[in-house]
Protein backbone atom coordinates (compact mmCIF):
# COMPACT_ATOMS: atom_id res chain seq x y z
CA UNK A 1 0.00 0.00 0.00
CA UNK A 2 1.38 3.43 -0.93
CA UNK A 3 1.65 6.41 1.40
CA UNK A 4 -1.17 8.10 -0.54
CA UNK A 5 -3.42 5.06 -0.15
CA UNK A 6 -2.55 4.82 3.54
CA UNK A 7 -3.54 8.44 4.24
CA UNK A 8 -6.69 8.08 2.12
CA UNK A 9 -7.69 5.00 4.11
CA UNK A 10 -7.13 6.79 7.43
CA UNK A 11 -9.10 9.87 6.35
CA UNK A 12 -11.96 7.65 5.12
CA UNK A 13 -12.37 6.37 8.70
CA UNK A 14 -13.51 9.82 9.83
CA UNK A 15 -17.27 10.34 10.19
CA UNK A 16 -18.90 11.80 7.09
CA UNK A 17 -15.82 11.21 4.96
CA UNK A 18 -16.19 8.65 2.20
CA UNK A 19 -13.41 7.17 0.09
CA UNK A 20 -13.70 9.79 -2.68
CA UNK A 21 -13.68 12.72 -0.25
CA UNK A 22 -10.71 11.18 1.57
CA UNK A 23 -8.87 10.91 -1.73
CA UNK A 24 -9.66 14.56 -2.58
CA UNK A 25 -8.37 15.63 0.83
CA UNK A 26 -5.19 13.62 0.36
CA UNK A 27 -4.49 15.23 -3.01
CA UNK A 28 -5.36 18.65 -1.62
CA UNK A 29 -2.76 18.17 1.11
CA UNK A 30 -0.20 17.14 -1.49
CA UNK A 31 -0.78 20.42 -3.37
CA UNK A 32 -0.10 22.47 -0.23
CA UNK A 33 3.38 23.49 0.88
CA UNK A 34 4.97 20.70 2.96
CA UNK A 35 4.90 22.97 6.01
CA UNK A 36 1.07 22.99 5.93
CA UNK A 37 0.96 19.18 6.14
CA UNK A 38 3.51 19.25 8.95
CA UNK A 39 1.33 21.73 10.90
CA UNK A 40 -1.67 19.44 10.47
CA UNK A 41 0.35 16.40 11.57
CA UNK A 42 1.68 18.32 14.58
CA UNK A 43 -1.83 19.45 15.57
CA UNK A 44 -3.09 15.85 15.38
CA UNK A 45 -0.16 14.59 17.46
CA UNK A 46 -0.69 17.30 20.06
CA UNK A 47 -4.41 16.48 20.16
CA UNK A 48 -3.70 12.80 20.78
CA UNK A 49 -1.05 13.54 23.41
CA UNK A 50 -2.74 16.30 25.41
CA UNK A 51 -6.51 15.89 25.31
CA UNK A 52 -8.08 13.64 27.92
CA UNK A 53 -11.37 13.11 29.74
CA UNK A 54 -12.29 15.34 32.69
CA UNK A 55 -11.99 13.37 35.92
CA UNK A 56 -15.39 14.63 37.07
CA UNK A 57 -17.70 14.93 34.04
CA UNK A 58 -15.80 13.14 31.22
CA UNK A 59 -15.78 16.22 28.98
CA UNK A 60 -12.70 16.64 26.79
CA UNK A 61 -9.97 18.75 28.37
CA UNK A 62 -6.24 19.24 28.63
CA UNK A 63 -6.41 19.36 32.44
CA UNK A 64 -7.58 16.96 35.13
CA UNK A 65 -10.79 19.00 35.53
CA UNK A 66 -12.40 20.78 32.56
CA UNK A 67 -13.04 24.53 32.54
CA UNK A 68 -16.80 24.04 33.07
CA UNK A 69 -16.35 21.89 36.19
CA UNK A 70 -13.68 24.30 37.48
CA UNK A 71 -15.92 27.37 36.99
CA UNK A 72 -17.22 28.40 40.44
CA UNK A 73 -19.99 30.43 38.75
CA UNK A 74 -21.59 27.20 37.49
CA UNK A 75 -24.41 25.61 39.48
CA UNK A 76 -22.96 22.23 40.47
CA UNK A 77 -26.36 21.13 41.80
CA UNK A 78 -27.66 20.80 38.22
CA UNK A 79 -26.11 18.22 35.88
CA UNK A 80 -26.96 17.92 32.19
CA UNK A 81 -26.21 14.38 30.98
CA UNK A 82 -25.24 14.27 27.29
CA UNK A 83 -24.20 11.43 24.99
CA UNK A 84 -20.93 12.90 23.72
CA UNK A 85 -18.60 15.77 24.62
CA UNK A 86 -19.48 17.42 21.30
CA UNK A 87 -23.07 17.84 22.56
CA UNK A 88 -21.85 20.26 25.23
CA UNK A 89 -20.90 22.80 22.55
CA UNK A 90 -24.43 22.82 21.15
CA UNK A 91 -25.93 23.49 24.58
CA UNK A 92 -23.33 26.12 25.44
CA UNK A 93 -23.99 28.00 22.17
CA UNK A 94 -27.56 28.61 23.34
CA UNK A 95 -26.12 30.61 26.26
CA UNK A 96 -28.93 29.66 28.66
CA UNK A 97 -27.57 26.76 30.70
CA UNK A 98 -25.38 27.53 33.75
CA UNK A 99 -25.12 24.09 35.37
CA UNK A 100 -22.50 21.38 34.89
CA UNK A 101 -22.40 18.37 32.58
CA UNK A 102 -21.86 14.64 32.54
CA UNK A 103 -20.74 12.93 29.32
CA UNK A 104 -22.20 9.44 29.12
CA UNK A 105 -19.77 8.38 26.40
CA UNK A 106 -22.44 7.22 23.95
CA UNK A 107 -25.87 5.68 24.15
CA UNK A 108 -27.24 2.22 24.80
CA UNK A 109 -27.23 0.23 21.60
CA UNK A 110 -27.47 -3.55 22.04
CA UNK A 111 -27.14 -4.09 18.27
CA UNK A 112 -23.75 -2.36 18.39
CA UNK A 113 -22.75 -4.17 21.58
CA UNK A 114 -23.00 -1.03 23.76
CA UNK A 115 -24.53 -1.78 27.14
CA UNK A 116 -24.78 0.11 30.45
CA UNK A 117 -21.27 -0.98 31.47
CA UNK A 118 -19.84 0.79 28.40
CA UNK A 119 -21.19 4.18 29.50
CA UNK A 120 -20.36 6.42 32.47
CA UNK A 121 -23.74 5.91 34.15
CA UNK A 122 -22.21 4.51 37.39
CA UNK A 123 -20.02 7.62 37.64
CA UNK A 124 -23.11 9.83 37.19
CA UNK A 125 -24.85 7.88 39.93
CA UNK A 126 -21.81 8.36 42.16
CA UNK A 127 -21.93 12.14 41.60
CA UNK A 128 -25.61 12.16 42.51
CA UNK A 129 -25.15 9.96 45.60
CA UNK A 130 -23.36 12.75 47.46
CA UNK A 131 -26.72 14.48 47.95
CA UNK A 132 -25.59 17.82 46.54
CA UNK A 133 -27.32 17.43 43.14
CA UNK A 134 -30.93 18.63 42.92
CA UNK A 135 -31.58 17.99 39.20
CA UNK A 136 -30.26 15.84 36.38
CA UNK A 137 -31.34 16.95 32.92
CA UNK A 138 -31.11 14.11 30.41
CA UNK A 139 -30.14 15.53 27.02
CA UNK A 140 -29.69 12.43 24.88
CA UNK A 141 -30.61 12.51 21.20
CA UNK A 142 -34.25 11.82 20.26
CA UNK A 143 -33.41 8.48 18.62
CA UNK A 144 -34.55 5.04 19.79
CA UNK A 145 -31.17 4.49 21.44
CA UNK A 146 -31.18 7.98 22.98
CA UNK A 147 -34.66 7.43 24.40
CA UNK A 148 -33.67 4.02 25.78
CA UNK A 149 -30.59 5.58 27.39
CA UNK A 150 -32.68 8.37 28.92
CA UNK A 151 -35.15 5.87 30.36
CA UNK A 152 -32.33 3.71 31.75
CA UNK A 153 -30.63 6.71 33.40
CA UNK A 154 -33.96 7.85 34.84
CA UNK A 155 -34.54 4.41 36.38
CA UNK A 156 -31.00 4.29 37.81
CA UNK A 157 -31.52 7.67 39.50
CA UNK A 158 -35.07 6.96 40.73
CA UNK A 159 -33.97 6.22 44.31
CA UNK A 160 -32.29 9.59 44.84
CA UNK A 161 -33.85 12.79 46.19
CA UNK A 162 -33.63 14.86 43.03
CA UNK A 163 -35.53 15.85 39.91
CA UNK A 164 -34.76 13.95 36.72
CA UNK A 165 -35.93 15.88 33.67
CA UNK A 166 -35.66 15.43 29.91
CA UNK A 167 -34.97 18.19 27.39
CA UNK A 168 -38.06 19.13 25.41
CA UNK A 169 -38.36 18.01 21.83
CA UNK A 170 -40.48 19.43 19.07
CA UNK A 171 -40.56 21.89 16.23
CA UNK A 172 -37.53 24.07 15.55
CA UNK A 173 -37.88 27.84 15.45
CA UNK A 174 -38.54 28.83 11.86
CA UNK A 175 -39.74 25.35 10.90
CA UNK A 176 -42.95 24.73 8.99
CA UNK A 177 -45.55 22.26 10.26
CA UNK A 178 -46.11 20.86 6.80
CA UNK A 179 -42.49 19.65 6.61
CA UNK A 180 -42.28 18.16 10.11
CA UNK A 181 -42.57 14.42 10.59
CA UNK A 182 -45.34 12.89 12.69
CA UNK A 183 -43.11 11.97 15.64
CA UNK A 184 -41.78 15.53 15.91
CA UNK A 185 -45.30 16.97 15.84
CA UNK A 186 -46.47 14.46 18.45
CA UNK A 187 -43.55 15.35 20.73
CA UNK A 188 -44.21 19.07 20.25
CA UNK A 189 -47.83 18.56 21.26
CA UNK A 190 -46.88 16.49 24.29
CA UNK A 191 -44.30 19.08 25.44
CA UNK A 192 -46.68 22.03 24.94
CA UNK A 193 -46.95 24.71 27.64
CA UNK A 194 -49.44 27.39 28.54
CA UNK A 195 -49.09 30.79 26.87
CA UNK A 196 -48.68 33.61 29.37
Amino acid sequence: MSVIDDLTSELAKLPGIGRKTAQRLTYHLLKQPPEQSRKLASALTTLADKVRRCDRCFNLTEDAICTICADARRDAAIICAVEEASDIGAIERAGEYRGTYHVLGGRLSPLDGIGPDDLTIPQLEQRVSGGMVREVIIATNPSMEGEATALYVQRRLAGYELTVSRIARGLPVGGDLEYADGVTIAQALTARRAML
